[in-house]
């Protein structure tokens, strides 16, 4: 699940093949009956079939009502196909997944560590949940488990698709291995903390191909409107027949079949499964894996977004930021001494000094310093630096050991010094001293810089009503100092795990849905209590299975992205939700008129799309209901392009896109069916 396979194409010809197979096999009553709206639709096709071997079995009598008994129920068939379709296309994408999944694991043996330390092999299969093993270069991970003993680089690219070796040791937030992936260098002690069949890759695996999909409370809501209008409609439609009877209207049993099927929400009947399956799928392959499907379409009403500041707000490394010349010294003399300082300096802090002096125009030739004698930071001196040929020695260090070493040359401390450096200290920032020989130019302002982008993306969601608040141990003044840069709309300083279990609780007591990664065993009490918990891969064993989401490739910023999809599907819900009633409003002008032209002419006003007949009319109502399922799949697997915005202003937009919009296509769909087919109803001479 790399990003190559994040780009791979929407909808592959093996995926229309396995899902038309699908399609059929779906047709069973015993499946059926799971999605109400199209079992009624099915049941209906079942009357239509029998009625077109005996179309007089209920005393129904026309021209040629065979044939167009028989019409009705091929449309019929063709809409619960077409249905079944939506669905195992979303499906197949998922099982596509699995399999790539699958590839990684393989018939592995394990080198089980027994107590008296003797080592024997053993089929992964039948390792049990705390049995030590051990694995060396080269060797497949058996299961999951915790590193401990032993350091190691693990390829995790069969799960993550990223190509990296990450290094896995015992302690720390970096000791939880997954099974399925590769050591390629050094050993590892590993107790095993699943059973064969449910590691974090079996799950994956189940999740992915949808076998453990549940429906969610929104789905389950959404389901329960669509029967209950059913049921209305259908009791409509029964009691529709005697009243027609007594009225001396004889309406066929297909005409009323029909109408039932055009009066009730096939639509989204047949796509709502597919919708919740698509936004399983899309989050799965941005390389998140989502514990439910309630997980995902939580993220999608969250209020509340708990983020931790290093890692996730902050790149976490101490960068450069600013040059703040002390004494006499000028800013160039300055910048010159840090990079030249810096050239050899590995660190990230060293590179940045070199990346930030070059940005403001320093032209410094590193071959001329190449052979030159760099001097390395060590907690002893606590400086590092450069010898030049001439004699001048370059440092930069700590304010005291600066201070200390320029004193011991007889060089004179610049009086502004000790105030710079209080005030870049006071900011929660780094203070680096600069000197060469025994004279001081000035410090170098080293602060955890605040990654690119955010603050456009935290304006994006406060734009949909989401509010932001870092957690962080710095200090009050080095918290507000980041909180204010990043943009975020909160922040708790000195926070303890306790804090964020409290921010969340608080939070939650207010009626809002929250949200937090976390990565440390000491997360996973607030991943648990947050409605929504993102794990990080490479984290703990605890994080991962308190939270009810994982990213695989261990981002913590991916909350953001994960959020936006969870929007996008409950958008793509409502707004399919929305044209499906919407568009029923065109099929009642086309049915209902022409069921009762015959008997009341003065009903041929509602024919405002002035079709051919009631039997060209009625058809094509049936046909336009069944094409357009395969046509909206591409927007219910895609999703509805998702912009932020007031959620009143999404409502609008929707409301004139997909409302109106479901009102007009109709109209022009069945109007040109009807144009296309009238000529065919003329030739079967049907009414």
């Amino acid at each position: 699940m790399s990003d190559k396979n994040n780009k791979s194409k929407f909808i592959t010809s093996k995926i229309l093949k396995e899902a038309f197979i699908e399609s059929f096999k779906k047709l069973h009553p015993k499946y059926m009956i799971k999605n109400p709206v199209m079992f009624v639709v099915e049941v209906g096709f079942i009357i239509s079939l029998f009625l077109s071997f005996f179309p007089n079995f209920f005393g129904d009598e026309g021209n040629n009502l065979r044939i167009y008994n028989s019409i009705v129920s091929l449309i019929l068939f063709i809409t619960v196909l077409f249905a079944n379709f939506a669905e195992a296309i979303a499906e197949g994408r998922g099982k596509a997944q699995a399999e790539n999944l699958k590839k990684t694991r393989k018939d592995t043996l394990a080198k089980l560590i027994d107590d008296h330390g003797n080592i024997k092999v053993i089929n992964a299969l039948d390792l049990k949940k705390g049995d030590i093993v051990l694995v060396e270069n080269g060797d497949i991970i058996p299961n999951d488990g915790e590193v401990i003993e032993g350091i190691a680089s693990v390829d995790e690219s069969a799960i993550t698709g990223e190509s990296a070796p990450v290094l896995k040791e015992n302690g720390g937030d970096f000791a939880s291995v997954t099974g399925g992936t590769k050591v390629v260098s050094d050993w590892l002690k590993i107790r095993i903390t699943a059973t064969p069949g449910e590691s974090f890759l079996d799950k994956m695996i189940a999740l992915v191909e949808g076998a453990s999909r549940q429906k969610t409370p929104n789905e389950i809501a959404l389901n329960t409107l669509l029967v209950s209008l059913t049921l209305i409609f259908l009791i409509v439609i029964v009691t529709l027949y005697p009243m027609a009877n007594y009225s001396g209207v004889k309406i066929p049993i297909s005409t009323l079949i029909a109408l039932l099927v055009c009066l009730i929400p096939t639509t989204i009947g047949g796509l709502l499964s597919a919708i919740g399956i698509a936004g399983m799928d899309r989050v799965t392959r941005f390389n998140v894996i989502a514990m439910s499907g309630k997980a995902v379409e939580a993220c999608g009403d969250v209020d509340t977004m708990i983020l931790d500041k290093t890692g996730t707000i902050t790149f976490g490394n101490r960068l450069a930021s600013e040059f703040i010349p002390v004494g006499k010294s000028d800013m160039t003399s300055l910048i010159k001494y840090s990079v030249i300082s810096s050239l050899k300096d590995d660190t990230p802090e060293g590179k940045s000094i070199v990346e930030l002096g070059n940005e403001m125009g320093a032209k410094i030739d590193f071959k001329a310093y190449e052979k030159l004698n760099f001097i390395e930071f060590t907690a002893q001196t606590r400086m590092s630096g450069i010898d030049l040929s001439d004699g001048i020695m370059i440092r930069k260090g700590s304010y005291d050991a600066i201070k200390n070493r320029v004193k011991e040359m007889g060089g004179i401390i610049p009086k502004d010094l000790e105030a710079v450096v209080n005030k870049v200290s006071s900011l929660g920032g780094t203070p680096l001293v600069v000197c060469v020989n025994d004279r001081i130019y000035g410090v170098i302002y080293l602060k955890d810089t605040v990654k690119p982008g955010l603050v456009e993306r935290f304006q994006r969601l406060r734009e949909i009503g989401i509010k932001t608040i870092m957690c962080t141990g710095d200090n009050p003044l080095t918290a507000a100092t980041i909180a204010r840069e990043a943009g975020v709309d909160g922040f708790i300083a000195e926070c303890k795990p306790e804090d964020k279990i409290e921010a969340i609780k608080k939070e939650q007591l207010e009626g809002k849905l929250v949200a937090m990664t976390g990565d440390g065993t000491n997360d996973a009490p607030a991943l648990a209590q947050a409605d929504v918990g993102l794990a990080m891969n490479s984290g703990t064993t605890a994080a991962k299975e308190a939270a009810n989401m994982v990213d695989l490739d261990s981002d913590p910023t991916k909350i953001l992205e994960v959020v936006e999809i969870g929007k996008q599907l409950l958008i793509t819900r409502g707004a399919l939700t929305t044209f499906s009633i919407a568009n029923d409003v065109a099929k009642y002008f086309a049915i209902i008129p022409a069921i009762f032209t015959i008997a009341i002419p003065e009903m041929q006003i509602m024919n405002v799309m002035k079709l051919s007949t009631p039997y060209s009319a009625i058809l094509s109502a049936l046909i336009f209901n069944a094409i357009i399922i395969p046509l909206l799949i591409p927007i219910a697997m895609k999703g509805v392009k998702y912009k932020p915005m007031r959620s009143e202003l999404m409502l609008l937009r929707n409301m004139l896109i997909f409302g109106v919009g479901g009102i007009v296509v109709p109209f022009i769909g069945i109007k040109i069916i009807d144009m296309l087919i009238t000529p065919l109803v003329a030739v079967l001479n049907l009414g």
